[in-house]
C-alpha cells in the first residue's frame, strides 16, 4: 500500500465523520469500499473472520452486565443520599460542596463505569445546590463534568474491558493498572477545588452555621454510612473477586449486576418499569459498542491486510522517531482525536495501528494501555464533541452557558495531562498493584 492510499483511507474517514454519519457505518462502509478495491470479493471472507473474532470474545460479555449494574445503581438513588449527607459533613470548608461532588463521583465511578449516568446523576443532584450557594458557574461545570467522567477510568469500566480485549490483555490486571491513575485524578480534582476556593472564597462559599445546625452530626454520619456502606460492599465484592483471582471479570460483572439489583430493592426503588428501562438501556449501550467494534474490525482488517501498518511504520521510521517518539505520537493523536471522536472510536482506530509497533520496542503493554486510558479522559471534556459537556448542557440551567462549561473544564484537562506525565515518569504508579494480584 502506498502512502497516498493510507492518506486516502484516513481522509475518507474524516470526510465521513464530518458529514455527520455514525462512526460504525463510516468505518464499516470504508472497509467494504477499500476491501473491494484492493482484494475484490475475497475481502468478505476477511470481514467475516474479523467480525467473528470480535463476537467470539467472551470477555465482552462483561459490557452489558456492567452497564446493567450501573443502571440499577442509578435507579437506587444511592448517590442522592450520599451527596446530601456528605455535603453537610464537609460544609464548613470553602469548596466543601465541590469536594463532595468529587468524592461522590469517585464512589459512583467505582460502581458504574458509564459516563453518561455519572454526569447526569451528579448534575441533577448538585448543580442546583452549588449554584444556590453562589458557586462559580465555571467551577461547577468543571467539577460535574470531570467528576462524572471518572466512571470510564476507575474500575469497573466498559472502556477498560474493550481496551483489554483489543490489546489481548487481562481485564483484571488492566483494572488494577487503571485504579491508581483514577485515584490520582480524583485527588487532583479535589486539591484544585480546595486551592482555588481558598484563593477565591467567593467561588466556593462554605455552608452557613445556621443551616449546618439544622442537620445534627449524628444524622450526617448515619446518613453517610447508610448510603456509603452498600456501594462499598458492591465495589469490594466485584473488584476484590477480580483482584484475588476468585472470579473472572465476566463472572464478577454478573454478580455485580445482581448485587446492584438487590440494593435497588433494599432502597425501595425497584419497579418493573425500572427493570424494563434498565435492561433496555443496557441493550442500547451494548449494541452501540458492538456496532462500532464490528465496523472497526472491517476497517482495520482492510487497513492491515492492504499493508497500511507497514506504510505507517515506514513513514514513522523516515521521520527518525525512536520508541519514545512513537509513543508520544500515539498519545498526541489520541488527544487530538478526542476533540472529534468518542473513546471507542479512538480505541478501535489507534490501537491496531500503534500496538504492533510498540510491542516491537518492548514496551510493557499494560502500562501503555493504562496511560492511553488516562489520556482518553480528555475526550469527554474537550470541545466541540466532549460527551460530558453535552450531558451537562442538557440539564444545566439557562444561566450556565456553553461558554461557561467550556471554560470550566480547562483546569481539569490540565490536571489530566499532569497525571499522564506523572505515570509516564513513574511507571510503578501503574504497575505496582497488578504485580501484587493473582488475576
Amino acid at each position: 500500500m502506498t502512502y497516498s492510499f493510507v492518506l486516502l483511507m484516513f481522509a475518507s474517514l474524516i470526510v465521513g465523520l464530518a458529514s455527520g454519519h455514525p462512526l460504525a457505518f463510516v468505518l464499516g462502509g470504508l472497509g467494504v469500499i477499500f476491501g473491494l478495491y484492493g482484494w475484490g470479493t475475497g475481502c468478505l471472507t476477511i470481514f467475516v473472520n474479523s467480525i467473528f473474532g470480535v463476537m467470539n470474545n467472551y470477555t465482552l460479555v462483561a459490557i452489558p452486565l456492567f452497564v446493567l449494574m450501573a443502571n440499577f445503581l442509578t435507579a437506587s438513588n444511592v448517590a442522592e443520599g450520599l451527596f446530601d449527607s456528605v455535603r453537610y459533613i464537609l460544609g464548613r470548608l470553602r469548596g466543601g460542596m465541590g469536594l463532595t461532588v468529587i468524592m461522590v463521583s469517585t464512589v459512583f465511578a467505582a460502581c458504574t463505569g458509564v459516563v453518561g449516568a455519572s454526569v447526569i446523576t451528579m448534575g441533577l443532584l448538585s448543580i442546583g445546590a452549588l449554584m444556590s450557594y453562589g458557586y462559580d458557574k465555571r467551577l461547577t461545570a468543571g467539577l460535574i463534568c470531570a467528576g462524572g467522567s471518572l466512571g470510564i477510568l476507575i474500575p469497573p469500566s466498559i472502556m477498560l474491558v474493550v481496551m483489554a480485549a483489543t490489546a489481548q490483555l487481562s481485564v483484571g490486571k488492566l483494572f488494577m493498572a487503571a485504579f491508581t491513575p483514577g485515584l490520582l485524578l480524583s485527588l487532583g480534582y479535589a486539591a484544585y477545588t480546595l486551592i482555588v476556593c481558598h484563593i477565591r472564597p467567593e467561588w466556593g462559599p462554605a455552608i452557613s452555621e445556621e443551616e449546618l445546625a439544622k442537620v445534627p452530626m449524628v444524622k450526617r454520619i448515619t446518613g453517610s454510612l447508610l448510603n456509603l456502606v452498600p456501594p462499598m460492599i458492591l465495589i469490594v465484592g466485584v473488584l476484590g473477586s477480580i483482584y484475588t483471582g476468585t472470579a473472572t471479570p465476566t463472572e464478577a460483572s454478573g454478580v455485580g449486576a445482581f448485587m446492584a439489583l438487590i440494593m435497588t430493592c433494599c432502597y425501595r426503588r425497584f419497579s418493573w418499569a425500572m427493570l424494563r428501562n434498565s435492561v433496555y438501556d443496557a441493550a442500547k449501550t451494548t449494541g452501540m459498542c458492538m456496532a462500532i467494534m464490528i465496523g472497526a474490525a472491517a476497517f482495520t482488517s482492510m487497513f492491515l491486510g492492504l499493508g497500511g501498518d507497514e506504510a505507517v511504520k515506514d513513514l514513522i521510521a523516515s521521520m527518525g522517531m525512536g520508541k519514545w517518539g512513537v509513543f508520544a505520537l500515539m498519545l498526541l493523536i489520541t488527544f487530538i482525536l478526542g476533540y472529534f471522536l468518542d473513546w471507542i472510536g479512538i480505541v478501535m482506530i489507534v490501537l491496531p495501528i500503534f500496538l504492533p509497533m510498540l510491542r516491537e520496542y518492548d514496551f510493557d503493554m499494560l502500562w501503555v494501555i493504562a496511560v492511553l486510558a488516562t489520556i482518553l479522559q480528555t475526550c469527554f471534556l474537550t470541545p466541540p464533541f466532549g460527551y460530558a459537556l453535552f450531558y451537562l448542557k442538557g440539564i444545566a440551567p439557562k444561566e450556565m452557558t456553553t461558554k461557561d462549561i467550556y471554560a470550566g473544564i480547562i483546569p481539569f484537562v490540565l490536571i489530566i495531562l499532569i497525571v499522564v506525565v506523572a505515570i509516564i515518569l513513574i511507571p510503578d504508579l501503574v504497575l505496582w498493584l497488578p504485580s501484587m494480584s493473582r488475576a
